[in-house]
């Protein structure tokens, strides 16, 4: 089919529903065309891919986007375009590894899918709209309704965008043209949505394929990945209409969801200068976030307010927008609760004296995650029952932070987290016997029903814990709620989080079964039944050397006492230089992250 390959001089607009800015509305259901039957994912990453793709300079994998970058104004960070063309050209590696010579040699093209606007049930109002995750990994694009493509070629980058017109701008402001595009995001070439399908049928000559990530499934919520949905034809009938539709079908019989997925998620486990960079914006925003919580911490005060003190620090003070997830702003007995502050549970208790408090919140900027707890008494001083608690994950934190290496499978520090609590508590008086016989009837998971971490980036829970080819989920207590049980690699970013709770169903469980409840000292865990938790989560950065922490909050004991009674933060010295916790502040042209000097104790 010969098809033109000229940008249309007079796009025409596609149809809308009521509400002009919902991008949803661009592709009418009655008209919606799918890719239902896709090949799965390969079985395997080949195991020279990755080795093979981290031998080459990143200057090399980069196709950087000249000037362009994106902030909210004075005082935010300036996420530079080019960390997008980066992770473009780390996922082309990837995918042309796994290809092998021969499906290298036939070419094509790789295709996502940016997000659409949603609207509330069946009304027409809009939540706030986020880019599909891969889209913006790939592109950094914020607008909806879009498309893009990577040529396997040459590595070139193609967006397609919306053609909107009077109605979208009178509703919702300008949207930008194809040249607006170019510049903002500094793609190699914008065209009309419309123009998608016959370029690609153009792209593929007699053998190349559509690399898509349909079929992929999402580790963490057992999603799979939704098939492709293409662009309207503009309107017209005759040969048109019928070059059209054979080019669609050609576009449809040649799309391949086989390898993209893996390739792609595999890629975002890893991350690279610049994604590094981004991420310690989002942490020492929300750092300095934990520590006016804690400050503004007093008995009488309601969860839901020290959740609006962090969102408004985060966003007055840095332009982070949005949460990276459900804020958790947990009192006393709420603390045992692991992902408390739903809307069944919104944050609605008022704190007491004498409470623990365990907050879990994260800003999001520019579509990266933050993800921190910070766990200390309303009182100001923790009491010796709650410093028992609070120092036994404290350890666990050490111990792990200590130990990360490349090279270390990720099950070995939960059991280390395991293994340092039960040695605290048992010293504390709450369990019994021998460690390693409790860590084989599997006690230290009545504690930490939990995952020791989880990776994070432009996903809380970000994606490639359990690819084909890599550790299988275990099925122990404990260690199957592991979102990933990978060997650590440099460049992962992952959270460390250990933590102990009293969780009335659990202890009940353990202390029925005569196996366990040998381990358990009943009348010393009688008293700590309402007590809540505590967690203590840091995101921490696997390099060469070790480990770097991204985040910088009161961690000793006597720091977050220091900072309860109104101390200095950052601190004059660390005192606990054992979590390599890193300090930093926003450069003066909000290009850069300068570091801050906190020398050790």
């Amino acid at each position: 089919v010969e098809l033109p390959n000229a940008p249309m001089s007079s796009p025409t607009p596609l149809r809308r529903r009521r509400r002009p800015c919902a991008a949803v509305a661009l592709v009418p259901a009655a008209h919606v065309r799918s890719t239902s039957q896709l090949p799965s994912p390969s079985p395997t990453l080949p195991p020279h891919t990755r080795s093979r793709f981290a031998m080459l300079p990143e200057a090399k994998r980069a196709r950087p986007a000249a000037g362009a970058s994106f902030a909210l104004g004075p005082g935010t960070y300036r996420v530079p375009m080019s960390l997008h063309s980066t992770n473009r050209a780390t996922v082309t590696a990837l995918l042309l590894a796994s290809l092998g010579p021969q499906q290298q040699e036939q070419g094509g093209v790789i295709l996502l899918q940016g997000g659409d606007q949603l609207e509330r049930y069946d009304t027409d109002n809009e939540p706030l709209y986020r880019q599909e995750s891969y889209f913006h990994y790939c592109f950094g694009v914020r607008e909806a309704g879009c498309y893009g493509c990577i040529s396997l070629a040459d590595q070139k980058s193609y967006f397609f965008v919306p053609a909107l017109g009077r109605d979208y701008e009178i509703v919702c402001g300008r949207f930008p043209t194809p040249a607006d595009f170019k510049a903002k995001y500094g793609v190699d070439e914008v065209r009309y949505t419309s123009e998608l399908v016959p370029w690609l049928a153009l792209q593929l000559g007699n053998s190349g394929k559509v690399h898509v990530l349909a079929g992929g499934v999402n580790s963490d919520s057992a999603s799979r990945y939704p098939a492709v949905v293409l662009p309207l034809p503009p309107s017209g009938e005759g040969q048109d209409a019928l070059d059209f539709e054979a080019a669609s079908e050609c576009v449809r019989q040649r799309m391949d969801g086989s390898a993209l997925y893996a390739c792609a998620a595999d890629a975002r486990t890893r991350k690279s200068a610049a994604e590094v960079e981004l991420m310690r914006y989002t942490y020492a925003l929300s750092s300095a976030a934990h520590v006016e919580v804690m400050r503004a911490t007093k008995a009488g005060v309601m969860e839901y307010q020290l959740e609006a003190k962090f969102l408004y620090h985060t966003y007055a003070n840095g332009g982070a927008r949005s949460a990276a997830y459900t804020c958790i702003c947990a009192s006393g007995p709420n603390g045992a609760v692991l992902h408390y502050g739903h809307t069944g549970r919104p944050n609605d208790r008022q704190v007491q004296e004498g409470d623990m408090m365990l907050n879990d919140m994260g800003c999001e900027y520019a579509c990266y995650a933050s993800d921190i707890t910070c766990s200390y008494p309303v009182s100001g001083k923790f009491s010796p029952a709650q410093q028992i608690v609070y120092e036994a994950v404290l350890a666990a934190q050490l111990a792990v932070v200590g130990a990360m290496r490349p090279g270390t499978p990720w099950p070995e520090m939960h059991r280390l987290a395991e293994r340092t609590m039960l040695i605290a508590l048992k010293k504390g008086g709450l369990v019994q016997g021998e460690v390693e016989e409790m860590l084989e009837h599997d006690i230290g998971a009545i504690f930490m029903p939990h995952g020791l971490g989880h990776f994070i980036g432009i996903d809380t829970h970000d994606v490639g814990g359990y690819l084909p080819g890599n550790p299988a989920r275990s099925d122990r207590p404990g260690l199957s709620r592991l979102r990933t049980a990978r060997v650590l690699e440099q460049g992962m970013v992952i959270t460390v989080e250990p933590g102990i709770y009293f969780i009335d169903a659990l202890l009940d469980e353990a202390l029925a079964e005569p196996k366990r409840a040998r381990f358990l000292v009943a009348e010393k865990l009688e008293a700590y039944r309402g007590f809540g938790g505590v967690r203590i989560e840091d995101a921490v950065l696997v390099t060469a050397e070790g480990a770097v922490s991204l985040a910088a909050c009161p961690r000793s004991v006597a720091e977050v006492e220091a900072v309860m009674s109104g101390g200095a933060w950052p601190p004059a010295v660390d005192a606990v230089p054992q979590l390599r916790r890193t300090w930093h502040r926003l450069a003066a042209d909000g290009a850069s992250m300068e570091p801050v000097a906190v020398p050790p104790a």
